[in-house]
């Protein structure tokens, strides 16, 4: 008979050896349960933690990856090649092979862009379906067969070569357009000869986001641009913007310098020519502030500019003039914005005339066609369309489709009809003609997708944020679904930069509709969508606000029993992906998963990148200003990740090539969370070559992005994909 271990008569030294045997094995089996919970988690790349710390006015901050800000050193690009091979690893199932042949049979239709008119021919874009690239089109007359101008396709195999079209010379003979390579913000200008289809000799190197405006003699036109790189520190790449004249046949060397300000470094300078070739206008502008000012002189001139709004107050968007009237959109004493009237011979405020005085709904856009002033409202984030006369009597309210949105609107001063494309959720972009003369509006070109909108609903609810702010809140789904508090949901947001969140179509939200998703999409402060107080209410000191009106949403879809937070997904692109980072680090209960795309995240060091000191208006900056450092350190989702904290599953996306906002920024919230959390959710990185912030980033490419994103998104909510078998039924014949 055996005698029980622990009995009261074991001899001491029994007892000390019996412990010893117990506690290895208790370490042991703690060891193996610690393995086996370790082998459940996914094996991310280590990232070294180096010990670097900043002092900001006397709090000291750490940044354990400030060696990822590297992307040429050998150690990053190691680091990020085994994130991606992680990454590509959990995407790739048959579910992906299923959503990707889906999301291209979806994106295989025509779309167009809205004609412009230079020299009685109209212009436009159009992609067949699958082209990588839109290519530009003329036709001569409106029922014609249209020509191909130019085609960006031909410029690289894999279509990450994009151009971007700037203005046409009055005469219709000439364009100015941008070349950019592999998604980034710089450009080279080319000057084409649409009669002949070929370039001039001449190139335009050294800008960005650049500005054109042509002489009405068609001689050459004004354009700005940045110092030749070499010439200044790193630190000035992107300042002392200049604005110069080119004469056709003459190299870039020979361009005539027309305005700088060298005495303030970081304003740009946009100039425009009046529709009536009398007068180059300047816009005036410091990063992405709303105030600006404006400054002119006759064309033919070569004395001072004339500073006009000098004083940088308010938001003065030039319309147009008729003679020495000049007539501006401005927020000045009208936070949801009027149309003033200034006569530059009288240029005193008290003699400024209301031509369309503030109303109940904020002004999106104001232009000036067929002498009339064309006039797009918000009501509760969606478009309105009123056209007035010169002395602000309205003449025609056009009905648009249906609940959605208005882009691309096109037309001059003395033109008779303009041109703009539509879309809502369920209907892709139609382009529109209205004729001033008959007020009549007509589709011009429409698209059919391989979808069935009358299945599906979009209905408008109001969540109330924290403060109690009525916040608007879009949802779209079929019309069969019943909230049942499992229904997974993905929720979309911005809430910054003046970016209106506004109804629109998009392809790849197809296969989130199809397979039973619910989309939502938030309207929140730090948009325009009920004027500039609705902006600043989001932005600087008030950029918590933001992240309380998502918040509130995604309570708002549980609480309303469409999902609950297992089934709750959240989106957000650069500034928006701030915004979901920032939300997942305070609220990481609210969300099932996240996708974190080329986001904004080191709140404390943005600025020092590229592009970044243009957002110092919008964000602040914490190096110089103690009290923006108080409030951007409270949130920075860099700075406020929890080590032992389970966060949900995460992809943050950004690209190589990206310099508006650099892949530092998603590799070190990628390394900074993989090493905090203490769940069994993935955090993933995914990050694209030969690819910028987004735009002009080709057909095939966007393919394979949404297909990993999709393929993520069913597997982190686990979703069971269905209709991916077969193609939906039906085509939309668009709004009726």
């Amino acid at each position: 008979m055996t005698r029980p271990i622990f009995s009261a008569g074991c001899h001491k030294g029994q007892r000390l050896i019996y412990y010893a045997i117990f506690a290895f094995l208790t370490i042991l089996l703690l060891h193996c349960s610690q393995g086996d919970k370790q082998a459940a988690k996914y094996d991310y790349p280590p990232a070294r933690r180096a010990d670097v710390v900043d002092n900001y006015h006397g709090t000291q901050v750490a940044d354990p990856y400030r060696w990822l800000e590297d992307p040429n050193s050998e150690e990053t690009q190691k680091w990020v090649k085994a994130q991606n091979e992680l990454f590509h690893e959990f995407v790739n199932t048959p579910v992906r092979k299923k959503i990707k042949k889906r999301l291209t049979e979806l994106w295989d239709y025509p779309k167009y862009g809205s004609p412009c008119k230079a020299g009685g021919r109209y212009f436009f874009w159009k992609n067949d379906g699958l082209q990588n690239q839109d290519v530009l089109y003329m036709i001569e007359s409106l029922p014609d067969k249209p020509v191909v101008v130019l085609d960006p396709n031909k410029m690289s195999e894999d279509g990450t070569v994009s151009v971007e079209l700037k203005d046409f010379s009055t005469d219709g003979k000439y364009f100015v357009y941008a070349v950019k390579v592999s998604g980034s913000d710089e450009e080279v200008l080319k000057i084409r000869d649409i009669d002949s289809g070929t370039d001039l000799d001449e190139s335009i190197e050294f800008t960005k986001f650049s500005a054109v405006g042509w002489k009405h003699d068609n001689s050459g036109f004004f354009y700005d641009r940045y110092p030749d790189p070499k010439t200044v520190p790193a630190e000035d790449v992107n300042k002392f913007n200049r604005v110069y004249f080119h004469k056709l046949g003459t190299p870039q060397s020979e361009d005539e310098l027309i305005f700088e300000m060298p005495s303030d470094k970081d304003l740009g300078f946009a100039p425009r020519v009046s529709d009536d070739g009398q007068y180059l206008i300047l816009n005036v502008w410091h990063g992405t502030d709303n105030e600006n000012r404006i400054y002119y002189r006759p064309v033919g001139d070569e004395g001072e500019f004339t500073r006009l709004l000098d004083e940088a107050d308010a938001s003065y968007q030039f319309v147009n003039n008729i003679g020495t009237d000049f007539y501006f959109n401005t927020d000045l004493d009208a936070p949801l914005n009027r149309v003033v009237k200034i006569d530059i011979k009288n240029p005193a405020r008290d003699n400024w005339i209301d031509i369309i005085p503030e109303q109940e709904n904020a002004i999106e856009s104001v232009n000036m066609i067929d002498k009339k002033l064309v006039v797009v409202y918000l009501e509760d984030a969606h478009d309105m369309l009123k056209i007035f006369d010169l002395d602000g009597k309205l003449t025609a309210e056009p009905e648009l489709p249906t609940i959605g949105s208005m882009h691309s609107l096109k037309g001059k001063r003395d033109h008779r009809e303009m041109f703009f494309k539509f879309s809502s959720f369920l209907y892709p972009a139609y382009v529109y003609r209205y004729d001033f003369e008959d007020s009549e509006l007509s589709i011009f070109r429409k698209s059919e997708v391989d979808f069935d909108p009358e299945d599906y609903t979009t209905r408008q609810v109001f969540a109330t944020s924290k403060d109690g702010t009525r916040i608007p809140l879009f949802i779209t789904h079929k019309k069969s679904m019943m909230p049942e508090g499992t229904n997974p949901v993905l929720l979309y947001g911005y809430g910054g930069f003046n970016n209106n969140m506004t109804p629109y179509f998009s392809t790849q939200r197809i296969i989130w509709l199809e397979n039973g998703g619910i989309y939502a999409q938030a309207s929140l402060r730090g948009g325009r969508e009920y004027g500039e107080e609705w902006h600043r209410a989001g932005m600087l000191e008030n950029k918590q606000n933001v992240f309380d009106d998502f918040i509130a949403c995604a309570e708002w879809l549980i609480e309303n029993n469409y999902t609950n937070s297992s089934r709750l997904a959240i989106e957000g692109g650069s500034n928006g992906g701030l915004l979901v980072a920032a939300c997942m680090v305070q609220r990481p209960d609210l969300f099932g998963a996240v996708l974190c795309r080329v986001p904004v995240i080191d709140m404390l060091r943005y600025h020092m990148f590229t592009v970044g000191h243009f957002w110092t208006g919008e964000y602040g900056n914490a190096e110089e200003n103690p009290e923006h450092f108080d409030f951007m350190y409270a949130y920075s989702p860099l700075h406020n990740i929890e080590k032992g904290e389970t966060y949900p599953a995460t992809l943050i996306t950004t690209a190589d090539a990206d310099d508006r906002v650099v892949p530092m920024h998603g590799k070190k919230f990628a390394a900074a969370l993989q090493y905090a959390d203490s769940g069994e959710n993935p955090i993933l990185l995914r990050v694209d070559t030969k690819a910028g912030h987004g735009h002009g980033k080709p057909t095939s490419k966007r393919i394979e992005e949404y297909a990993d994103i999709y393929a993520f998104l069913f597997e982190a909510l686990n979703i069971e994909p269905v209709y991916l078998e077969e193609a939906a039924e039906g085509l939309s014949n668009g709004p009726k």
